[in-house]
């Protein structure tokens, strides 16, 4: 396994050489984050919406704690002023806690800031698609989950950004 290392002590794995590594910390940033918008009263719609435009990692909508626990939600029956949220996760992984709280702390690269404009313009144009498969015409928006984990140590930092296509 071939890691780099940065002077903060972030742990990066090369995207030359391991791709699957890669792939396995952003798959367990994706559970995070969906078990993180349950806890705030979510529920997932789906996961990985995938097109060949696009992809979208969680697409999710507030609901009451009756709709949560019977699992009744549909789009159909949604109240006018429910928000779909369109939801891009991005994760990155440290070496210990220390590492991951000295990033924080100095404010080194964030995980979030690799949303930029051609990745906003393809969850865009992949959920103009579910919107137009599912009928839905009701509000959304485009939100980030940023994730910064210690998968040794079973720790992971959170951080919900909501609304940044505005």
């Amino acid at each position: 396994m071939k890691r780099c290392y940065c002077a903060s002590g972030i742990l990066r794995y090369s995207f030359m050489g391991n791709k699957q590594k890669n792939k396995e910390v952003g798959q367990l940033g994706e559970q995070i984050a969906s078990k993180y918008l349950k806890n705030k009263g979510f529920i997932v719609l789906e996961q990985n919406y995938w097109k060949k435009w696009g992809e979208i990692d969680i697409v999710a909508s507030k609901v009451d704690d009756v709709t949560r626990e019977t699992n009744t939600f549909s789009l159909r029956n949604a109240l006018p002023e429910s928000m779909v949220h369109f939801i891009e996760v991005k994760t990155l992984s440290y070496e210990s806690k220390a590492a991951l709280e000295a990033a924080v702390t100095h404010e080194t690269w964030r995980p979030e800031e690799q949303v930029h404009q051609f990745k906003l313009h393809q969850i865009e144009k992949a959920l103009e698609t579910w919107i137009l498969e599912h009928s839905y015409t009701g509000n959304w928006q485009i939100d980030v989950i940023s994730v910064r984990l210690v998968s040794e140590e079973k720790f992971a930092k959170v951080e919900f950004i909501e609304n940044i296509s505005n």
